[in-house]
């Protein structure tokens, strides 16, 4: 049979971004019947690459047009929320899974850092730069080492690697005291190893965060420099790269049509008005901006992008790097951080840079609370600021059978954004994501009909 005589499941409806997009995908491959509407003229909603650069200049109001020194215009393509992939993360694996690889070209990132006191330090990334390091001394390298050994070696099927932690029960900040690991050790672990963006998880069972670190070692692992990845030409070539997949599978796309009315009845969601026409369906997936009544406003996030001249200072000239300033260090509840790109990842200008800072917003001035992060990156060419609120939904979906992804938190990775979609799937289907399901079907090279 041909994999397009499948049982119409369900007809879906979204708006176009990273989440929704990767789930368009993933609903194709399970044999669902997608339609995908965007009121956008381009892929990728909030979560687009812009180009040329005199387009992101319009995006923000500036009164002027880029500079001569900018280069070409088209020669830009700046994600407006930048994010980078943990080469061992799952969205690599939902990459892989699917083969939307194959659209894709990704490179290392160079280097991770992490800041302290005011200067920054590369992230050690191996047992020798642990040793050199000067993020620590001498005593308490030996004690970091003999953390990082009981990590790796732990095992939450085999007691025998615990030596006298529980994982569901010993809380991590026990968990430092055992090894007597002092403050400034504990901020990078918890926040440039772990990619936590606060100190709650310091109180919680400690299982999740040598999960975490375990994730960024293998991820380290892969190829060395950093555990992060990033595409060549942008961010805005992965929801493309899932928009195939998805079109291979039977998916509809719909570029540039408004969504007039969400058509309920009796509670559900039936179907989507556009331009007078009623599109119907059993599921719809959308962002918070579609349904401003299911959702709730969660805080702010702040991100600035800065196009630069010159790479940062202190990262061994780095063409693309991360910098996390721990909350800690500057006497806030959220870590800042620094995600800079450019031109080898083909995004910018021939030696131009891009570092975008993010943080959650704490106070009225939000500018003032990433100063300590532009510091890093002076002089700056010119900056771009946007504020965005956070939405996430309150409405799980079981009755109306709508379902919307949250808004884009801080982070400069995408685990956050992958826990989202493997719930959003799990709320719709009632079952688990599992990987496996990802899968391409056998024989089905590009959507060939299976022998």
């Amino acid at each position: 049979s041909s994999i397009h005589n499948h049982i119409i499941l369900c007809f879906i409806m979204w708006e176009n971004s990273y989440s929704e997009c990767i789930l368009s995908g993933i609903m194709s491959v399970n044999g669902k019947k997608v339609l995908h509407m965007d009121r956008n003229p381009y892929y990728g909603g909030e979560s687009s690459s812009i180009t040329p650069l005199e387009e992101l200049y319009k995006r923000f109001t500036l009164p002027d047009s880029p500079p001569e020194s900018m280069g070409r215009g088209r020669d830009w393509n700046v994600d407006l929320i930048p994010k980078f992939l943990m080469a061992n993360g799952q969205l690599v694996k939902m990459l892989l899974y699917t083969e939307v690889t194959r659209y894709l070209d990704f490179k290392v990132v160079e280097g991770s850092f992490v800041y302290k006191g005011t200067k920054i330090f590369k992230v050690p990334s191996t047992e020798t730069e642990a040793l050199a390091s000067n993020l620590m001394g001498m005593f308490e390298k030996r004690r970091f080492r003999k953390f990082l050994v009981f990590v790796a070696n732990f095992d939450e099927n085999d007691p025998k690697t615990f030596e006298g932690v529980d994982p569901k029960t010993t809380t991590m900040r026990d968990v430092y005291k055992k090894f007597d690991l002092g403050q400034d050790v504990i901020d990078f672990t918890g926040h440039a190893l772990a990619l936590y963006r606060t100190d709650e998880y310091l109180d919680h069972a400690c299982l999740d965060t040598i999960n975490r670190i375990k994730l960024y070692s293998e991820s380290l692992a892969r190829y060395g420099k950093s555990p992060y990845l990033y595409p060549l030409y942008g961010l805005g070539e992965l929801p493309q790269g899932f928009a195939r997949l998805s079109a291979i599978y039977g998916g509809t796309y719909m570029l540039n049509k408004p969504v007039d009315e969400i058509v309920m009845e009796g509670g559900r969601v039936i179907g989507v008005k556009s331009e007078g026409e009623l599109a119907r369906c059993k599921q719809l997936i959308c962002d918070p901006s579609y349904i401003p009544d299911r959702v709730r406003k969660a805080g702010q996030v702040i991100r600035v992008i800065c196009i630069l001249s010159h790479p940062i200072k202190n990262t061994n000239d780095a063409n693309s790097c991360q910098i996390i300033i721990p909350q800690n260090q500057v006497n806030r509840n959220s870590d800042i951080y620094v995600c800079m790109i450019s031109y080898a990842h083909n995004v910018a200008a021939q030696g131009k840079y891009i570092a975008i800072v993010s943080t959650t917003v704490e106070t009225s001035s939000p500018e003032t609370e990433i100063e300590p992060a532009l510091e890093l990156l002076e002089p700056i060419d010119q900056k771009f600021v946007a504020i965005s609120d956070l939405y996430e939904p309150t409405d799980d979906g079981t009755e109306s059978q709508i379902f919307a992804s949250r808004s884009y938190d801080a982070t400069t990775h995408f685990e956050t954004t992958c826990n989202d979609i493997k719930d959003i799937y799990k709320r719709m289907t009632g079952s688990d994501f599992d990987f496996e399901n990802m899968k391409r079907k056998q024989n089905d090279v590009f959507g060939e009909d299976e022998q």
